[in-house]
């Protein structure tokens, strides 16, 4: 009554000498009658089913309007009690019909706004109108990496700790470097190859966020030896995209950019994850175990390959840089990429950076890595944030992981090193990174 319903309820409206079948019958055939609530108790549904006195006789007249007709949006039933076990009370015309529950004094509130919903045919969820269908109908259909099932099966794996866990990512890995071929592009002469790359990149861009997702549970819920197996066996399965199929006889220099940027993309944003949560050693592990190159024959080298592989030069988007006017409209793309998905760009910022010192740590030639982010920090005043937390030695000795395991004095050496020797510091025309800037490396472990 309070909720503006007019109630007419048999203890209130029958008097003495009232027949009280008319008045059960016309709750049915008065068209002034909205809605009936039948209010099923323990002894309601008893005396319902064994038609016993006036609750009997109202179920004769109830059930045959129920059953005859096809509107029966004009009963419902409200539990305001259940069995020892449970279940509902509930005469048999009723059962398999939809009901309303006032048993649970936790489920009180909703339960009531549904009867009253229910009474001013107010539901809660409303079927939509049909709209026009949508355009992208009459487009072309969009590639598809065929990792949606085995994507979701593998994060709920990792966050809620299956048993499966380890076949589940496995199987995700595998379909997503085996169906990568799906997206090699055939360049159109008659279009720009940037633009072409671009595009290749952006439909992407959904399994690249499956894979950052993926990849932030492995770090925080599983960041174990087996683990980093899978995603280094992972790495390897996508190294041979970024060389000529042994089936393809000719190509163009730049055939493979889209998978040179996707490739270098997912590499950076694994170690820029595990950095992000403090997995240094196995950080260090994904990068000095070696890479066995199955295309070996394409390279022309060993036939394994350490992780500078993942960073290989884009001659379209040479071209790219000077059309747009950019710097490096790479590292743009990358940095919109992480902007819209969510993920803090500083962490691929500082993992671009350690990839640069560890390669020019390592005295082997062939390993070098250009970080690409880094024209967005030349004009850093201050250290990163793990070299920054690095001013403790303690901390400082597990970052060092990640380093090969070098000593702060000779992160120091070295750093200062590379900021003599002004041709070899990575510069974007006039702008050059500060490496002792970057490190902070006046106070780096310099606390305990």
């Amino acid at each position: 009554m309070e909720s503006g319903i007019d109630v007419i309820l048999d203890k209130w409206e029958l008097k003495e000498g009232h027949d009280s079948i008319a008045f059960m019958e016309k709750m049915v055939t008065d068209p002034t009658i909205a809605k009936v609530a039948v209010i099923s108790d323990r002894k309601y549904a008893e005396k319902a089913d064994g038609r016993v006195s006036g609750v009997g006789t109202e179920t004769q007249i109830i059930s045959r309007e129920v059953y005859e007709k096809q509107d029966q949006n004009k009963f419902v039933a409200v539990l305001p009690e259940r069995d020892e076990e449970g279940k509902p009370y509930l005469p048999t015309y009723y059962k398999g019909r939809i009901y309303i529950d006032l048993s649970s004094p936790e489920n009180y509130a909703s339960e009531f706004e549904r009867l009253v919903r229910w009474v001013f045919d107010k539901p809660l969820h409303v079927k939509p109108e049909v709209g026009k269908p949508p355009t992208f109908l009459d487009e072309e259909p969009a590639k598809s990496l065929g990792t949606s099932v085995s994507f979701r099966r593998a994060l709920d794996a990792l966050k809620n700790g299956r048993p499966f866990v380890e076949g589940a990512v496995d199987e995700y890995l595998t379909t997503f470097a085996e169906n990568m071929e799906r997206f090699r592009i055939t360049l159109d002469n008659s279009k720009e190859a940037d633009e072409q790359v671009a595009d290749s990149i952006d439909e992407f861009t959904p399994y690249k966020n499956e894979f950052v997702q993926v990849m932030l549970a492995i770090a925080q819920y599983a960041a174990n030896d087996d683990m980093q197996k899978k995603l280094h066996r992972f790495f390897e399965q996508l190294l041979p995209y970024l060389d000529r199929p042994e089936n393809m006889s000719s190509q163009h220099s730049w055939d493979f950019d889209n998978f040179k940027f996707i490739v270098h993309e997912l590499y950076l944003y694994a170690i820029a994850i595990l950095i992000r949560y403090e997995r240094f050693a196995f950080s260090d592990r994904l990068l000095a175990t070696p890479y066995y190159v199955s295309s070996n024959a394409n390279r022309g080298r060993d036939a394994t390959a350490t992780f500078s592989e993942f960073r290989e030069y884009m001659e379209s988007f040479q071209g790219r840089d000077k059309k747009l006017g950019r710097l490096s409209s790479r590292a743009d793309l990358l940095k919109q990429r992480a902007d819209s998905s969510g993920f803090d760009f500083k962490w691929l910022l500082q993992a671009d950076f350690v990839l640069y010192l560890r390669a020019t740590l390592n005295d082997d030639y062939y390993v070098r890595w250009w970080p690409e982010t880094l024209v967005y920090a030349t004009r850093s005043y201050g250290p990163m944030e793990i070299f920054a937390r690095s001013r403790s030695a303690s901390y400082y000795r597990e970052v060092s992981k990640i380093l090969g395991g070098v000593s702060a004095e000779d992160l120091k050496a070295h750093v200062k090193e590379l900021q003599t020797d002004q041709q070899e510091l990575p510069k974007w025309q006039f702008e050059r990174i500060a490496p002792g800037v970057l490190t902070g490396i006046d106070k780096l472990a310099s606390t305990p």
